[in-house]
């Protein structure tokens, strides 16, 4: 999980980021230089952050999932999306 999206969606809606980060099996993804700075030149801290973490890297060659209930913000990105929409 993304520390930038933690925090927009604990801004949303109140103990969120703990909740999630309290989950077995989720990992804190910190903001590290290589993520601020793919954050510095996006529109939102959260949406630059989930971006970055998904692209593929050596140790996750096809990248990682997006889980959202807003998929249509990703349509268009090079990113995978799992849709949570209820």
């Amino acid at each position: 999980a993304p520390t930038c999206a933690l925090v927009e969606a604990d801004r949303a809606r109140p103990g969120t980021a703990e909740h999630l980060a309290a989950l077995p099996g989720i990992t804190v993804l910190d903001l590290d230089l290589p993520a601020a700075l793919a954050v510095a030149g996006q529109e939102t801290w959260a949406g630059a952050h989930a971006r970055y973490a998904a692209q593929p890297t050596p140790d996750r060659p096809d990248g990682a999932i997006i889980a959202t209930t807003a998929p249509e913000r990703w349509v268009g990105e090079p990113v995978r999306v799992l849709d949570l929409t209820p």
